[in-house]
């Protein structure tokens, strides 16, 4: 009996250490699972501009069967005109050197553009190839100077936080040398101001989801013959991509929940006495591998 009490505090001191053993063991588990399956904290990444994947339909709100497509869509004989070897060659160095000479001009004269002009591109913009022809994007053009001002308010105000705390020092000295900050004058001069939307996914006619497939690359393939038309037309734009004020002009411009900002243009005739940074382009051996 002396014994097992002398004994005690040991027993209970191997208790406590075992006790303890586990619990740590426990929690370690947990934080390695939260650390595991916590997303990457990355100040840079815009939530709003996630691609559709991030934003998975719900299983029951899919219609599996039918996408609102046409399943015996008519395939017509295409007819296609052939140029010669030296008309091919012609044509595709003039391109070259038209689009060559565009420019990401942030000063913007007031000077009106035709509105069949914005037409035109958009157009343009609209015979981008999509995932299943969906066609996920929608351009929202703004003309109007109060609603233009309040898109600049809008982004100012997000664009210095961006630069002050969430991009960081090493891309806010990128940008020190092309002399670009968060004052956006040209929101408010620009005859235009042209805001691209991904859309995540469509309705369909019984109110259930649709799949848009690869909307974020189709939406920018959009975007990249957009600019081609705006160049070709002879106007000029910066292509701005506001962090986190996505949610903001959504709202402004009555946008859907399912339409997320990919690019914010603005479009018009540069300055007289617009200025751009001395840059040159990567020779083609530095970007073209042929196998």
């Amino acid at each position: 009996m002396a014994l097992f009490s002398s004994l005690t505090p040991v027993f209970i001191a191997i208790i406590c250490v075992l006790i303890g053993v586990i619990l740590k063991k426990t929690n370690g588990e947990k934080e390695k699972h939260e650390t595991k399956s916590k997303p990457v904290s990355r100040p840079w990444v815009d939530e709003d501009l996630k691609d559709g994947t991030d934003h998975l339909v719900e299983e029951e709100e899919v219609d599996e069967e039918w996408q609102g497509l046409d399943e015996n869509v008519a395939h017509v004989p295409f007819f296609a005109e052939r140029y010669s070897e030296a008309e091919m060659i012609k044509r595709s160095q003039a391109f070259y050197e038209l689009l060559n000479k565009r420019r990401s001009v942030r000063f913007l004269s007031d000077e009106p553009v035709p509105r069949e002009v914005i037409d035109n591109v958009i157009r343009t913009a609209g015979t981008s190839p999509s995932g299943a022809h969906t066609e996920p994007w929608t351009f929202v053009v703004v003309q109007d100077p109060d609603v233009k001002h309040k898109i600049r308010e809008i982004v100012e105000e997000e664009e210095e936080i961006n630069y002050k705390k969430r991009m960081g020092d090493k891309w806010v000295n990128d940008l020190r040398r092309l002399r670009t900050n968060w004052i956006k004058e040209y929101l408010d001069t620009a005859p235009y101001l042209i805001l691209i939307f991904k859309q995540v996914y469509g309705r369909l006619p019984n109110g259930k989801k649709k799949t848009h497939y690869y909307n974020e690359i189709s939406v920018s393939i959009a975007c990249g013959i957009l600019l081609a038309a705006l160049q070709n037309a002879g106007l000029y734009t910066v292509t701005t991509t506001p962090l986190n004020c996505g949610p903001h002009l959504r709202a402004l411009l009555r946008r859907p929940a399912n339409e997320k900002l990919l690019l914010l243009l603005p479009v018009g005739y540069p300055k007289r006495d617009a200025t751009v940074p001395l840059l040159t382009r990567k020779p083609l051996e530095d970007i073209m591998v042929v196998v």
